[in-house]
C-alpha cells in the first residue's frame, strides 16, 4: 500500500502537467463555414469539424438526449464544436489518452479554464446528474470511436 502523501504528489503532478498542456495554442481544424447574415440567425449553426453520427442504437440513446440538452448548444448538434461558442468533442484533443473520461464529469460539475481553445471558460453544466454525464460520456465516445478518434 503507498503512503497518503504519494497520491497527493500523484493529482498535484497530474494538475501541474494538465496546466502546462493548457498554455499550448489551439489545435489545427478545419475552418468553419459562415453562419450567415442575421436573417438567418435561426438557422443551425455550422459545426468547426464534420462529424459522422453512427446509428449507436437505443444503449446510446439516454447519452444521446443528454448531450443534446445539456451540451450542443455550444458543442454542436453533432458535438462538432461551433465557432464563438464551444470546441468540438469529436476531436483527437478529447481522446482518453488525452483528455480522460474524468475531465468530461469535472468540466461539468465546476467549468472548465479555457486552455486548448479561445472560447473562454466553459461555466459548470447547471441540473447535471453524473449519470447523465456518464451517459454522455459513454455516447461521445461511440461517436469518436466512429470518427477514428479513440
Amino acid at each position: 500500500m503507498k503512503p497518503a502523501y504519494f497520491y497527493g504528489g500523484a493529482a498535484l503532478a497530474g494538475v501541474a502537467v494538465a496546466a502546462w498542456i493548457g498554455f499550448g495554442q489551439a489545435p489545427d481544424v478545419a475552418p468553419p463555414n459562415p453562419v450567415g447574415d442575421a436573417a438567418q440567425s435561426d438557422a443551425v449553426p455550422t459545426e468547426m469539424v464534420q462529424v459522422n453520427l453512427p446509428n449507436l442504437g437505443s444503449d446510446y440513446a439516454v447519452g444521446a438526449r443528454a448531450f443534446t440538452a445539456k451540451c450542443a448548444a455550444c458543442h454542436g448538434p453533432s458535438a462538432g464544436g461551433i465557432e464563438g461558442a464551444g470546441p468540438p468533442l469529436i476531436h483527437k484533443i478529447y481522446e482518453p489518452s488525452h483528455h480522460g473520461d474524468a475531465a468530461f464529469f469535472r468540466a461539468a460539475e465546476v467549468g472548465v479554464r479555457a486552455h486548448h481553445w479561445t472560447f473562454g471558460n466553459m461555466p459548470p453544466v447547471e441540473g447535471i446528474t453524473r449519470a447523465e454525464v456518464a451517459e454522455i460520456v459513454k455516447y461521445l465516445r461511440a461517436v469518436q470511436r466512429a470518427n477514428g478518434i479513440l
